[in-house]
C-alpha cells in the first residue's frame, strides 16, 4: 500500500495524487489518501486514481469540535466488500449521535469550507507580510512550492496555515502561544474555531528533536486551524500576539 496525505501535517506539503496512483498501479500496489485537511470539497482523491480516501471525521466533516469519528471511501468492490467485512466483524462503527453529529456537520461543510479558505489565505498573506515571520506555509501563496500542483488537483487551498517566527526559539513560540485571545490552544483543527497549536511541544513532541529538525518542524514551528470567525478579529489577534513574541 501506498499511503499519502496531501496538504500534510503541518507543513502543508502537496503531494502529486494522480501522478503517485499511476505509479503504485503500475506496480499492482494500493493508494490511500488521508484527505482530512482538505475534505472531499476541496479534493477528490478516488477521481484523480486513489483506491481508497481517508479522513478524520472529527475535524472539517463534523466541524463543530463535538463528535470523534472517521471514515473510509472507496469505489473498489474488492475492498468494499473487505471493509464491510471488517465492520460486521469488529465492530468498528460510530454510535448513532456520533452518526447524526457528523451529518448534521455535511449539511454545512460547503458553506464552512468556503469561509476556511477565504479566512485562511488572509491570514497568510497577512503573516508573509509580517516582520516577526520567517517563513509562511500555505499551499495558496504563489511562492509555495507546491502551489501550482495545488491549483491543479484542488478546489481551493483549505483553512490550516503554518508558519515559523523570525525568532526561531521556544521562548518566542510561547509568548506568542500565550498572548492569543481569538485563536485557541489546542491540538485539534478543523472546527468553526480558530486554534492555534505548537508542533514541537504538542502533536509532534514525541519525535526526537534532532529527527524532528530534520524533517523541517522548528522550534519556532505554528500552526493555524483558521476558523470561520470575522477576519478582520483574526488578524488583531494575530498582530497583537506577534508584537508580544
Amino acid at each position: 500500500m501506498l499511503w499519502l496525505e496531501t496538504p500534510t501535517n503541518p507543513l502543508l506539503r502537496i503531494v502529486d495524487i494522480g501522478s503517485l496512483s499511476a505509479m503504485a498501479r503500475d506496480r499492482g500496489a494500493t493508494v490511500a489518501v488521508d484527505n482530512t485537511f482538505a475534505t472531499p470539497f476541496l479534493q477528490r482523491p478516488l477521481e484523480l486514481g486513489a483506491d481508497l480516501a481517508v479522513h478524520s471525521t472529527t475535524k472539517y466533516i463534523g466541524g463543530h469540535s463535538d463528535v470523534i469519528g472517521g471514515a473510509v471511501c472507496t469505489n473498489d468492490d474488492e475492498w468494499n466488500e473487505r471493509l464491510r467485512f471488517l465492520v460486521k466483524s469488529a465492530g468498528a462503527v460510530p454510535g448513532p449521535m456520533d452518526c447524526f453529529l457528523t451529518l448534521r456537520g455535511t449539511k454545512t461543510l460547503h458553506l464552512r469550507m468556503e469561509r476556511h479558505c477565504a479566512n485562511a489565505a488572509r491570514v497568510a498573506d497577512f503573516l508573509a507580510g509580517h516582520p516577526s515571520v520567517g517563513r509562511v506555509y500555505y499551499p495558496g501563496l504563489p511562492d509555495h512550492p507546491g502551489h501550482e500542483l495545488a491549483v491543479r488537483q484542488m478546489k481551493d487551498f483549505g483553512g490550516m496555515v503554518s508558519f515559523i517566527l523570525a525568532d526561531e526559539s521556544i521562548g518566542a513560540a510561547n509568548r506568542f502561544l500565550s498572548s492569543t485571545r481569538v485563536f485557541t490552544l489546542a491540538e485539534s483543527l478543523g472546527g468553526v474555531e480558530s486554534l492555534v497549536n505548537h508542533p514541537a511541544t504538542m502533536t509532534h513532541g514525541s519525535i526526537p528533536r534532532d529527527e524532528r529538525l530534520a524533517a523541517g518542524l522548528h522550534d519556532a514551528l505554528i500552526r493555524l486551524s483558521v476558523g470561520i470567525e470575522d477576519v478582520d478579529d483574526l488578524l488583531e489577534d494575530l498582530d497583537r500576539a506577534l508584537a508580544r513574541a
